[in-house]
């Protein structure tokens, strides 16, 4: 199932972009966009599952992963009106286009098909309550799953996803 991609997208400070915006953002080194990003914190216990769910459920092996603690990370989560001091959120960037926190996780979860797209359930709640619901989690998130450091994952295959 495909996810539509809208033509301009609204970040967290209210401004509208196109896809692949960043790519005009001195700020934010060059890489190869082609496949989805994945950008989050890799010292979340949390976000340290994610990134192996990732892994397991991207069958085409194309999604790769940026901690929010590198400079590209640091300055993707900048370039859209985030803190990357205080990863609370997380984007995946798919087709240019950044999708942010709850929504980003039902994007993902969607785009590696089977099971994935049952996901899209969630998009029934209303969109102020996934943003709370989002918001509560990130702010726990140490307290309640710890911390975790996903760079240091030992499987040589999760390692080729990372951009560091």
């Amino acid at each position: 199932m495909a996810l539509a991609q809208p033509a301009v997208v609204q970040d967290n400070r209210g401004h509208m972009s196109k896809p692949f915006s960043f790519r005009l953002d001195p700020q934010v080194p060059t890489f190869d966009d082609a496949a989805p990003l994945a950008v989050m914190d890799a010292e979340c216990a949390i976000c340290s599952w994610g990134a192996r769910m990732i892994h397991r459920l991207d069958r085409s092996g194309t999604v790769r992963i940026c901690p929010v603690q590198t400079p590209l990370g640091a300055a993707l989560m900048r370039h859209y009106g985030l803190d990357p001091s205080d990863p609370a959120t997380w984007l995946f960037i798919d087709a240019g286009v950044a999708h942010q926190d709850f929504d980003a996780v039902v994007h993902a979860a969607c785009s590696f098909g089977g099971w994935g797209r049952l996901a899209a359930v969630l998009l029934i709640l209303p969109k102020p309550l996934r943003d709370w619901l989002y918001r509560r989690l990130a702010r726990n998130r140490y307290a309640i799953f710890g911390r975790g450091d996903m760079c240091a994952l030992p499987d040589p295959a999760f390692q080729k996803r990372l951009l560091r």
